[in-house]
């Protein structure tokens, strides 16, 4: 079986900015990791070949950084992995990049073999939208299901996947080619191997393509294809924290101690009383 996991190189949180004008993230000068709802996709992708055999190739669209990313998820036991790299790619929104994945994985079907299982993380920390999974599956054609905690074969080009919901875990069997997208923390992600890194390093797993590689029409790509528009962007002041600490023996007293605190706060009682009682 042949597994691609899709993993998204993201600006660190605690260090983002936007470019006022375009209302895209600034890169330059702010560090990136792997997100980190991809792991739980990762670990799953690694199992599945683990148990039935395959290969597992993680892919993402990114600046050339996302070598980094890669790197990692090769230290983790993934077998080669693709990056889409390309400035007709920047400023992207998640039609344009999920239209650039599904076309490299139509690539990857057609120059290293057929791909059986897309899986991607539930969303990523950078903006949330949970829709990369949806939208790969809908332009492969492939069927989807989300909120995946588990998967396995059980029978010949059919996979089960166990998708948790608030108040049961629902099993679905799919037919193969399909794309699955996991459950945040849904599995615990294996830790890098140094004897994989090594491998990475020596034998260049890495397969660098580009807009002239996949032949895609700019006008579908990067900002050009993204009918995603930020209208305006406000800056928040950060809010400034009491630091009161309240250490009760009876935990009912705490909960009564909250609720004072909570409905005596100017900014926050107003909201309490109007989604509880209606009041204005």
């Amino acid at each position: 079986m042949r597994i691609v996991v899709g993993i998204k190189w993201v600006p660190n949180t605690q260090a983002v900015r936007f470019d006022p004008k375009t209302g895209t993230l600034i890169r330059a000068g702010v560090p990136s990791i792997v997100n980190p709802h991809d792991f739980p996709a990762i670990e799953l992708a690694l199992r599945l070949r683990d148990n039935y055999g395959g290969e597992v190739i993680a892919i993402s669209m990114a600046p050339p950084g996302a070598i980094q990313g890669l790197e990692h998820v090769l230290g983790m036991g993934a077998d080669k992995a693709v990056l889409l790299t390309d400035r007709k790619f920047a400023g992207a929104d998640t039609l344009a990049t999920s239209y650039v994945l599904a076309k490299g994985i139509e690539k990857i079907s057609r120059e290293i073999g057929p791909v059986d299982l897309a899986i991607f993380g539930h969303e990523t920390i950078d903006s949330s939208t949970a829709h990369i999974g949806a939208q790969v599956a809908s332009w492969l054609g492939w069927p989807y299901v989300y909120y995946v905690r588990d998967a396995k074969l059980v029978g010949d080009g059919v996979i089960r996947a166990l998708r948790q919901t608030e108040k049961a875990v629902e099993e679905y069997d799919i037919k193969l080619p399909a794309v699955l997208a996991t459950a945040i923390k849904a599995l615990k992600p294996r830790p890098v191997r140094l004897s994989y890194k090594l491998r990475a390093k020596l034998e260049k797993p890495i397969i660098i393509w580009t807009n002239d590689d996949l032949g895609l029409d700019p006008r579908c790509t990067g900002l050009k294809g993204s009918p995603t528009i930020v209208a305006n962007i406000t800056w928040m002041p950060e809010v400034p924290r009491k630091k009161i600490v309240y250490k009760p023996k009876d935990p009912r007293d705490a909960a009564r101690w909250i609720l004072r605190q909570l409905f005596t706060d100017e900014a926050v009682a107003p909201f309490l009383r109007k989604a509880l009682w209606g009041e204005e």
